[in-house]
């Protein structure tokens, strides 16, 4: 089906992994991290107040792929099979006319235990396991199995295994094939390019953030993190490289928008910058996201080009499950109803009358929880007794109420304070609320007192 309007905007999606909003110059960090974020934030929107839906890598992306909650495609925890039927934004932008292509790290297309038949994290994706990215395919399903800071491979589409070049940084190499794509791509469609990084996510195997060379010693002035300072985790010995993967990052993100000037199609590509969630840096639990916390949920998320210039700044609550409607949208195609996200061009248009005051996050694998964040309060609650698995619980209790315009840090949980018993039960009810938006069954929450093994507040 060719597409009905020639103008259509060609759309890239880069995604990072596990990168924290205050990383960026836009966000207020003080070291020269991101000057091409920030540049492309005065050009474009950038919005405030960007949470994830879901702070773990493969449900966030079945989230990016269907805007539909991960609970509602069987993907609560990584390592879930995106279900073949599901009707993607690949899929949709593909029978509108554009060229789709994928580069990267998936995390959508293995199933069950390391090893098994059902287990691609080390072997070539198969067409069919490709959520519609049918156009171009380079990736690989786990990128943290197949690569690290300055080795490995991914695998092209007819599943051969492409090195990368020896003695290059990760990030470089994957933005030299992204370049690659933009310059043999279909020169009469439009493209959506879904663009998936793995920096600055933790090297599993090395168990620690890898940086490219020099730094630890580039970004060793840092200022700690509010919701850092004073605590353990492991940030003191990370952090630098944690900020030199960003800038890396960054560095690239300029690569692709000076190809894209080179080709003459800048000014009708709309790029969105944003991550899966962020990092606590095993502060609030024995890893480094899996909360509620904003070190893991709150991200960066600028995006600009057709609809979505000015540099205006945005404090509207939003959240990943937004940006299926919006690329959507921007592709001149009605998102359909199923989907759970609202588009962002209304916000960036003016046009918005209406917008949710909160958003809803799933949380999974440490724990099945669930919460809300407003602009001021953070609200959750866990499922006792829970593995992290379960796709919902019909039983929670309250575990986390922070006042985050008194406590921006989330150091001073309120959960067991009578003082704030009617926040709880106005908080309660959206919630809920929000959880039966999900699809989720109605579920009795009930408060912390009933239940003192959860009385967790200041973080480690």
């Amino acid at each position: 089906m060719s597409n009905p309007n020639k103008q259509a905007p060609n759309i890239i999606f880069f995604f990072t992994d596990q990168q924290r909003w205050d990383t960026c110059g836009c966000y207020g960090q003080k070291l020269p991290v991101t000057p091409e974020l920030d540049a492309m934030a005065v050009e474009g929107v950038r919005f405030d107040n960007a949470y994830t839906c879901q702070p773990v890598c493969g449900p966030a992306r079945a989230v990016l792929q269907t805007g539909k909650y991960a609970t509602q495609v069987n993907c609560p925890t990584n390592h879930r099979l995106l279900p073949l039927h599901e009707d993607t934004v690949a899929k949709q932008l593909r029978r509108h006319g554009y060229e789709v292509g994928y580069i990267g790290k998936y995390h959508l297309a293995s199933h069950g235990v390391k090893g098994g038949a059902d287990d691609f994290r080390t072997r070539p994706v198969p067409s069919e396991r490709r959520g519609g990215f049918d156009d171009y395919w380079l990736a690989a399903d786990a990128l943290e199995h197949t690569s690290h800071s300055y080795d490995g491979y991914m695998f092209d589409g007819a599943g051969n295994k492409r090195e990368f070049p020896e003695g290059r940084y990760r990030a470089d190499a994957q933005t030299d094939w992204a370049l690659e794509y933009l310059e043999n791509r279909h020169p009469r469609k439009p493209f959506y390019l879904f663009l998936s990084y793995i920096e600055p996510h933790h090297q599993n195997d090395h168990n620690c953030y890898e940086g490219p060379h020099g730094s630890k010693e580039k970004f060793a002035d840092y200022e700690v993190p509010g919701d850092l300072q004073g605590t353990e985790g492991d940030w003191r010995e990370n952090y630098p490289d944690y900020l030199g993967c960003v800038n890396s990052l960054d560095h690239n993100l300029g690569r692709i928008r000076s190809k894209l000037k080179e080709l003459g199609i800048a000014e009708n590509t709309l790029i969105i910058f944003t991550s899966d969630h962020g990092s606590h840096f095993r502060t609030r639990n024995n890893e480094y996201k899996r909360s509620c916390h904003d070190g893991c949920t709150h991200i960066p998320l600028v995006i600009h080009g057709p609809g979505f210039t000015g540099g205006q700044v945005i404090d509207q609550m939003v959240s990943l499950i937004d940006l299926p409607a919006t690329v959507l949208r921007s592709a001149g195609i009605e998102p359909p109803s199923w989907m759970r996200g609202n588009a962002l061009n209304p916000l960036a248009d003016g046009s918005a009358e209406v917008w949710p005051e909160e958003v809803f996050i799933q949380i999974s694998e440490s724990h099945c929880g669930r919460a809300v964040r407003t602009k001021r309060w953070t609200y959750s609650v866990r499922a006792p007794e829970s593995t992290g698995k379960e796709l919902h619980s019909n039983y929670y209790i309250e575990d986390f109420l922070y006042d985050n315009f008194a406590d921006p840090h989330q150091l001073n949980n309120l959960v067991h304070d009578s003082e704030y018993a009617s926040v709880r039960a106005e908080l309660k009810q959206r919630l809920l609320k929000r959880m039966a938006e999900a699809d989720e069954p109605l579920a009795l929450i009930e408060p912390a007192a009933v239940n003192s093994k959860f009385k967790t507040s200041s973080p480690k």
